[in-house]
C-alpha cells in the first residue's frame, strides 16, 4: 500500500514506526464531486499543519498522545479527476491498514472518500454500525445523474450495510425524497446531535462502529471552512462532547471530511478538525507506550 502514498507533514506527535502503531492516519485529498465550493483536497494537510498548536494532553480524556503509538502515512496519491480509480486506491490503502489489524483514521477530502473506507471496514467487521454526523442527508440516489457523489455517499453506504445500520445526527438539509427515504430506511435525528446520540448508545453497545464526521455538522459560526456550509448546526463544544460519549463503544474506524482551507481564513475549522483527530486517537486507540 505504501507505493500509493505521498509523504507530507505529519500530525502532531506521530510516530515513524508503522509496525508498532495502533492507529494509522491517512489523507484522501479528493474533491472531484463537490456540488458548491471546491478545495477540500487541501484539508488533510491543513489539519496536520495546525495540529502543532495543540497540546498532546487532553484534559477532558485525561490521556496524552505521548502514551500512544500512531502513524501518519501521508496522503493517498490520486489521479486528478478520476473518481472510480481514486476510490479504488483509497480502499486499497485502508484495506492494507485493516489487514495489519490497525485502526484507520482517514482525513478528507470530500465526503465521497468515506465510501471506500466504509466498504473496507464493513468487510472486516460484519454487522457494522455507521454513525453519520453531518448537516446534509447525503441520501440522494444520484446527483445530476452521478451515483458516486458526496451528495449520495450515505445512500451508497446504505447499499453496503443496510439503512437500519446507519444513524444520522445533526441533519438539517436535503431534498424531500431524502427525508422520506431516511424515515423508512435509516435512523435519522433531524437537527440534533448529543441528545439522540446518548439515547441510542445502549443499542450500539458491543457492535463494531464506524464514525463518519462531516465538519459541516458544526455551525459555520464555529467551522466556516467547508464547501457547503449550513446554518443552524451544533457548537464545537457539542461535537467534541459527542465524540467523548462514544469512547466506550467498539469504534473500529473514523473519517473526518469536508474541511476546506480556502474558506477558513482564521484556520479555526482546521484547528477544530485537528482537535477532533487528537481526541479520536485518544478515545479509540489504545495506549501502547508508557510515559
Amino acid at each position: 500500500m505504501f507505493n500509493l502514498l505521498d509523504a507530507g507533514s505529519g500530525f502532531l506527535g506521530a510516530s515513524r514506526d508503522y509496525r508498532n502503531a495502533g492507529v494509522v492516519l491517512v489523507g484522501a485529498p479528493m474533491d472531484f464531486t463537490v456540488s458548491f465550493r471546491p478545495g477540500t483536497r487541501q484539508g488533510p494537510q491543513a489539519i496536520r499543519q495546525v495540529s502543532v498548536g495543540l497540546e498532546e494532553y487532553s484534559v477532558m480524556l485525561d490521556r496524552d498522545l505521548a502514551d500512544y503509538n500512531y502513524y501518519d502515512a501521508g496522503d493517498v496519491s490520486l489521479p486528478f479527476g478520476h473518481v472510480t480509480e481514486s476510490l479504488r486506491r483509497i480502499g486499497q490503502v485502508v484495506n492494507g491498514i485493516l489487514k495489519d489489524d490497525k485502526f484507520p483514521l482517514v482525513l478528507g477530502g470530500e465526503h465521497l472518500i468515506s465510501l471506500p473506507v466504509i466498504e473496507q471496514v464493513a468487510a472486516k467487521y460484519p454487522g457494522l454500525k455507521i454513525l453519520h454526523f453531518d448537516a446534509h442527508a447525503d441520501l440522494r440516489e444520484d446527483y445530476m445523474g452521478q451515483a458516486l457523489s458526496h451528495a449520495s455517499v450515505i445512500r451508497r453506504a446504505a447499499d453496503l450495510v443496510g439503512g437500519k445500520n446507519i444513524y444520522q445526527f445533526g441533519i438539517r438539509s436535503g431534498t424531500r425524497d431524502e427525508f422520506v427515504y431516511a424515515k423508512q430506511n435509516t435512523h435519522m435525528f433531524v437537527g440534533k446531535v448529543l441528545e439522540p446520540l446518548k439515547q441510542v448508545l445502549p443499542e450500539l453497545a458491543g457492535h463494531p462502529v464506524h464514525i463518519t464526521l462531516d465538519i459541516d455538522v458544526v455551525d459555520p459560526a464555529f467551522a466556516p471552512g467547508t464547501g457547503t456550509p449550513e446554518p443552524g448546526g451544533c457548537s464545537a463544544a457539542e461535537i467534541l462532547e459527542a465524540l467523548y460519549a462514544l469512547r466506550d463503544l467498539r469504534v473500529v474506524g473514523f473519517d473526518l471530511v469536508e474541511i476546506s482551507p480556502a474558506y477558513d481564513h482564521s484556520e479555526r475549522t482546521a484547528i477544530l478538525g485537528a482537535k477532533l483527530v487528537r481526541e479520536a486517537i485518544l478515545a479509540f486507540g489504545k495506549p501502547e507506550k508508557q510515559s
